[in-house]
């Protein structure tokens, strides 16, 4: 009997010292997640001022929560520490006999600019004609396990890495509504591929994501690639875009060459071929990327899967020698929290970008990341790479009528089930304050006002710490 009580005597001091007692939410957070039909225990959150010891709010911080789209903080912060604000990559070209060989190191934004620029300048050094193959190097990488994560296929988000990864392997489908119909053109224009336009122009509201591919009837198809728009157009979305990837990648980078080589004067008959670059090989030139500072601005702001999963695969080859594997890039992330003195007990990483169902982290560790990139020398670019609010990036339509308009960087994170925002706010005091919000939920998606709600009453200024024993994190497998 005595060992029952001095038991849920010890149950009942557990309950007032764990990391949800005596932590309250605002209360228009609280009744933003009301309204929103989600449970409080589906919530973690942790507010804390940059470089305190302690936070002024911790709501089941230490629960291991799918982060989305936040995950790309670890991957980018740790490629800044580990590979340097300047790092670049390259993409070498190589005359192997006839045959042109092109070599990919993993580079995130080998785009149609970049590209042009690369075979531009092989004219510049005289090469016009290509008698040979031209052959694809993609070993760096090697061979990576792809397997999309739904049945949108042709999404760009979906699109495998790729050592030798050419303007996202994606197109741009402009709608232009006119007079006479809606006029459809692809960028870039390459050659084989077919658009078949039936859309009729129509009155109505317009619409945006999967419900807009579904009103304009999209459908499409890889060999031969077709794109064909069957629906209806409404007059009011005027001009828009949709991105696609439907070529495979040989046949993707076949077209861009046989495009750009032409307009730039030089001829070319010969096929793509996958390859290696043989001893024999001279190197005619060698492209560098944009630095990684610049890179990340992209990754972060724009929220690009394709090229965080680059980044996490970059690391691993660097860090581990190539071909890149996705454990050895998990491996030295894993080293270098510890090496930061960040504990993530719980953290499961997949791909390093959020879009995945397995990956893990707590509230608790991305705000003591936050601190840490606060602290690091490469403090500035980290920061610079995040969305500001009501500016630009994924937050750009967001809270621009609220004080905290300009004075924020946040990134988010999105999945179906899912929604997060991590981050520093400039509080109306004068104060940096980090903020993470994590929300698992089916509901998630409907939780937008909560997340603007946190943000505003962190500008308010949250105050100083609240009076509460410091919570241990609890013990992993």
């Amino acid at each position: 009997m005595a060992n029952r009580l001095h038991f849920k005597t010890f149950c009942i001091l557990l309950a007032l010292t764990s990391p949800t007692a005596g932590a309250d939410l605002p209360v228009a957070i609280e009744k933003a997640l009301a309204s929103a039909g989600i449970p409080r225990s589906s919530v973690s959150v942790v507010v804390q001022e940059a470089g305190a010891s302690r936070p002024a709010l911790a709501v089941n911080e230490h629960e291991p929560r799918n982060p989305a789209s936040v995950m790309k903080l670890v991957t980018t912060y740790a490629a800044l520490e580990l590979l340097g604000p300047a790092y670049r990559w390259k993409t070498e070209a190589y005359a192997d006999g006839e045959h042109l060989v092109l070599r990919g190191r993993g580079d995130p934004k080998l785009n149609l600019e970049s590209f042009w620029m690369l075979l531009r300048n092989l004219r510049g050094r005289g090469v016009r004609d290509i008698r040979g193959d031209v052959v694809l190097d993609r070993s760096y990488f090697g061979a990576q396990p792809q397997a999309p994560l739904d049945d949108d296929t042709f999404r760009p988000y979906n699109v495998g890495p790729d050592a030798l990864l050419v303007n996202f392997k994606a197109l741009r489908f402009t709608f232009v509504p006119l007079e006479a119909g809606v006029r459809i053109y692809p960028e870039p224009a390459l050659p084989g591929l077919e658009v078949a336009n039936s859309l009729k122009l129509t009155a109505g509201n317009c619409v945006d994501g999967r419900a807009f591919r579904d009103l304009i009837g999209a459908s499409f198809q890889s060999r031969p690639p077709r794109a064909a728009f069957t629906g209806s157009y409404p007059a009011a979305c005027g001009e828009k875009d949709l991105n696609v990837a439907l070529h495979h990648p040989e046949d993707y980078v076949a077209a861009m060459i046989r495009q750009l080589w032409g307009e730039l004067g030089g001829t070319w008959t010969g096929n793509v071929r996958e390859g290696a670059v043989s001893p024999a090989a001279r190197l005619l030139y060698a492209h560098d990327s944009e630095p990684l500072a610049e890179v990340i601005r992209d990754i972060n702001k724009f929220s690009n899967n394709v090229m965080a999963r680059q980044l996490y695969l970059t690391l691993a080859a660097e860090m581990g020698g190539a071909p890149a594997r996705a454990d050895n890039a998990r491996h030295y992330i894993r080293q270098w929290l510890t090496a930061k003195k960040i504990a993530a007990p719980e953290i499961v990483i997949e791909n390093g970008s959020g879009l995945s169902r397995q990956e893990r982290l707590s509230a608790a560790s991305t705000a003591a990341l936050l601190q840490a990139a606060w602290a690091s020398p490469v403090m500035p670019e980290f920061v610079s790479s995040l969305p500001v609010v009501a500016a630009d990036g994924t937050m750009r339509k967001r809270m621009r009528s609220d004080g905290i308009a300009g004075r924020a960087h946040i990134k988010t994170g999105l999945l179906h089930d899912a929604r997060s925002i991590a981050g520093y706010v400039l509080d109306r005091g004068g104060r940096r304050q980090v903020v993470v919000m994590y929300i698992n939920h089916p509901r998630a998606p409907q939780a937008e006002a909560a997340f603007d709600a946190l943000l505003s009453w962190v500008y308010q200024d949250p105050g100083p710490t609240r009076a509460r024993p410091p919570a241990a994190s609890p013990r992993h497998p």
